[in-house]
């Protein structure tokens, strides 16, 4: 009788491999560590001078010892600094430019309250993986939508107005002339508020699916003081009303749609003649091989809890994926009847794609 012969292991591979696991579990539970101190202001208290644990306690109203066991797993991460000589713990320049500073194009603990609100999915998103079933985007816990805008936010601040917008041919100009824009499935209207107070002679008119997240929008909206010209309502990427737009954006969601070729036919259909539409895309190559990286797997597991369940529980149910690749939104464009499809510029993190009849 045949015996199977034991694997022979690779002691040096082994413990690598050990040590990867131990990075990302410490990775895993740290996520809510970041999310703690963001809520209750530790980092910015940190950010403002160095402190003991008990000082900190002090400063923020927290209780000492959960703070004490806080600050050792944030320096035994790297995201605090901790001087043995003093007890002390500070932030960098940089720990603080990342943990504290809100407006900051480098901004984190939005990232990872949307991986904690992501992972409350997860008995359910299990079970899709035996039925197909798909999950809407407002059914998951409201950590969700406030991690993505957090998440998102800082690269537009950084990006649209500076460099994405001048790099569409003509829009920048017809912007501040005075033209109409929708800003198909806004969420919480941050990308739109952006564009409305860089481009104050322009209307803007935000649509999203989710409720809650319109009505979070023009919340926003009216604290800004822009509700003259910013409006925010319900509606479907494929339904959303209004003809003779100068300009159409998309931000990181056409891979989110169930039917995205249906949602571009529509979005063409709206369009003045001459105008553009931006679509703002997860960066990714078009093949597998070359998305094998640690951006790659932070998109590909947002879009195994997020994006893909989100395109499965609409009609249609194509899937794009947050890492679809120029290739196929090219695909999904042209098949709309766009003519001109081009990559405009480019970020480590996305992809802007124009768009014009």
């Amino acid at each position: 009788m045949a015996t199977t012969q034991a694997p022979v292991i690779n002691m040096d591979q082994l413990n690598a491999f050990l040590g990867k696991f131990i990075d990302d579990l410490g990775a895993s539970v740290h996520a809510g560590m970041v999310v703690i101190g963001e809520k209750l202001g530790l980092y910015k208290a940190l950010a403002d001078a160095p402190a003991t644990s008990a000082e900190l306690a002090k400063k923020t109203g927290t209780d000492e010892r959960y703070l004490r066991e806080w600050l050792a797993s944030q320096a035994a991460g790297g995201y605090v600094t901790y001087d043995a000589s003093t007890q002390r713990f500070s932030l960098t320049p940089e720990q603080a430019f990342t943990l504290a500073t809100e407006d900051s194009p480098a901004y984190l603990p939005g990232a990872f309250e949307l991986a904690l609100g992501s992972l409350a999915a997860v008995p359910r998103i299990a079970e899709s993986f035996r039925t197909g079933a798909g999950m809407g985007w407002g059914e998951h816990v409201e950590g969700v939508f406030h991690g993505c805008e957090k998440f998102f936010r800082p690269g537009y601040a950084a990006n649209l107005v500076s460099s994405w917008i001048p790099a569409l041919q003509g829009v920048q100009a017809k912007l501040e002339q005075g033209a109409r824009v929708a800003d198909v499935g806004c969420g919480i209207g941050s990308s739109t508020i952006l564009m409305a107070k860089a481009f104050p002679k322009s209307e803007f008119s935000g649509f999203d699916y989710h409720d809650k997240s319109v009505e979070a929008a023009r919340e926003k909206a009216q604290k800004e003081g822009l509700s003259d010209r910013v409006h925010f309502e319900v509606g479907k990427a494929k339904e959303f009303p209004g003809k003779d737009y100068d300009f159409v954006a998309v931000f990181d969601c056409l891979h989110d749609m169930g039917d995205p070729i249906g949602a571009a036919k529509h979005v063409r259909q709206s369009l003045a003649p001459g105008g553009t539409w931006m679509i703002v895309e997860p960066f990714a190559n078009d093949e597998l091989k070359d998305n094998l990286n640690p951006l790659g797997r932070v998109y590909y597991s947002f879009s195994t809890l997020l994006c893909t369940p989100c395109s499965r529980s609409q009609e249609v149910g194509m899937c794009l994926g947050a890492q679809a690749g120029e290739a196929r939104i090219r695909d999904v464009v042209t098949t709309a009847g766009f003519t001109h499809f081009r990559r405009a510029t480019e970020t480590p993190f996305n992809i802007v794609y124009e768009a014009r009849t």
